[in-house]
C-alpha cells in the first residue's frame, strides 16, 4: 500500500497508467464487453464499477487537450431505445478532475476497432448498458 493511492487502483493498472504516453488510449469496459479480443493488455477489475475506477484514474491521468474529444463512449445501437444515464455520471466525474473535457460517441463496431488499438483494456464488473468508455491520455503541463 502507498499513501494517497486509491486502493481500487491495482498495481497492474498503476503500472499501465505510468507506461502510457501522450495520445495512448485506455478502455474502461463494462461486464458485457468482449475483452478476449484484446490480446495484449487486459487488466481485470472484476467486481468494480466504472464510475469508481474512473474517479480514481482521473486523479492521476490527464486527458489529451490537443484533440477535440478525449473521451469516447460506445453509442447506442440504432433502434435501441435505451438511454445510457451512466454517461452523465462519467461527465460529472471527468469535469470534477478536468473541467471542459469534451466527449463524443461512436458506433459499436467503430468502438471495437478503436479499442483493439488501445494501450490497454480494463475489464470491470460494470452492469450498466453502453457503459464502455475510451480515455485518451494527455500531458502534464507544469
Amino acid at each position: 500500500m502507498l499513501k494517497g493511492i486509491p486502493s481500487i487502483l491495482t498495481p497492474e493498472l498503476l503500472k499501465v497508467l505510468m507506461e502510457m504516453g501522450h495520445g495512448d488510449e485506455l478502455v474502461l469496459a463494462d461486464g458485457n464487453y468482449p475483452c478476449s479480443g484484446h490480446p495484449q493488455r487486459v487488466i481485470r477489475c472484476d467486481g468494480h464499477g466504472i464510475p469508481e475506477l474512473l474517479d480514481a484514474i482521473m486523479q492521476f491521468m490527464p486527458l489529451d487537450t490537443y484533440v477535440e474529444t478525449p473521451v469516447i463512449f460506445m453509442a447506442v445501437v440504432p433502434g435501441d431505445t435505451y438511454v445510457p444515464e451512466i454517461w452523465d455520471t462519467y461527465r460529472k466525474i471527468i469535469s470534477h478532475h478536468e473541467n471542459g473535457a469534451k466527449d463524443t460517441s461512436i458506433d459499436r463496431d467503430a468502438f471495437y476497432e478503436r479499442a483493439k488499438k488501445a494501450y490497454a483494456v480494463v475489464a470491470t464488473g460494470e452492469t450498466a448498458l453502453y457503459a464502455n468508455i475510451i480515455l485518451k491520455k494527455g500531458v502534464i503541463k507544469e
